[in-house]
């Protein structure tokens, strides 16, 4: 085999994600034929380098996929020295080591992908392909015509304005209204800001779907494996938007750097 690059071993490994296979390395837990590596990049065989992640020898996992229902009080980390629950903490019996594919702050609940597939966590989460993501918001205030229009037209943020592929008001009361947004491309807590920047906190944030898959059905807390079918529609998606917005090949998107909306 040729050599690859070592954040790409350890994604294909099921370690973590490549962006945080990239961490791992910098970190200093990455041991090549005995050595520890901290600076990228690193180039491996994997079938004659010994690579080690932790202390542990490196061996390949079968991929495995798992839709969570994330409840609140959850972290999205697989490494937390404090010793607060975490998602993967909430996959009882399952031996894989396994990660979220793009994150949730603690205090938002909803749709979380688990696998070891990093190549596919890098193209669910990258820009480039465009994977939707939609998010119903309970906020506080009365959402009208005009906010949504001014969400579908994109809100300016400090990193520059933010495309908002869909919009719409699921309820809208005195008090409080609930608002569905869905995103093609994330930027840290994205959601809550542009909601913000209309004067309209959200109370309450949901991640109700991840391009074909959807929480219907599945309880908070609880946790299911992928049909067949639903990893065969998150594949398609995962190939990234044409130029006319249909799933299918990856058209041309501005680049940024990969993050989960919250």
């Amino acid at each position: 085999m040729s050599v690859q690059r070592l954040q790409k071993v350890l994604a294909a490994a099921g370690v973590a994600s490549r962006r945080e296979a990239e961490q791992i390395i910098l970190d200093g837990r990455v041991q090549v034929n005995g050595r520890t590596v901290s600076s990228l990049p690193v180039l491996v065989d994997p079938e004659r380098d010994r690579i080690c992640v932790d202390g542990r020898p490196l061996r390949a996992e079968r991929k495995v996929y798992y839709l969570l229902h994330k409840p609140k009080g959850v972290h999205c980390t697989n490494r937390d020295p404090a010793g607060r629950p975490r998602a993967i903490d909430l996959l009882r019996g399952v031996r894989e080591r396994v990660f979220p594919v793009g994150r949730l702050d603690a205090d938002s609940v909803g749709l979380l992908l688990m696998t070891n597939d990093g190549e596919l966590a890098q193209r669910l989460t990258h820009p480039r392909y465009g994977v939707p993501r939609t998010y119903r918001a309970h906020v506080g205030g009365r959402i009208s015509g005009e906010d949504i229009q001014r969400l579908r037209k994109g809100v300016w943020l400090a990193e520059g304005k933010t495309n908002v592929a869909g919009a719409r008001i699921v309820h809208s009361g005195r008090d409080v209204s609930v608002v569905e947004i869905t995103l093609r491309e994330g930027r840290k807590h994205e959601v809550r800001r542009i909601l913000a920047r209309l004067g309209h906190p959200v109370r309450r944030l949901t991640r109700i779907r991840l391009g074909p898959l959807s929480l219907r059905g599945l309880p908070s807390g609880a946790f299911r494996p992928l049909a067949p079918q639903e990893l065969a529609a998150l594949r398609r998606a995962a190939d990234g938007p044409t130029t006319d917005g249909q799933i299918g090949r990856p058209g041309k998107v501005a680049r940024s750097t990969p993050r989960a909306a919250e």
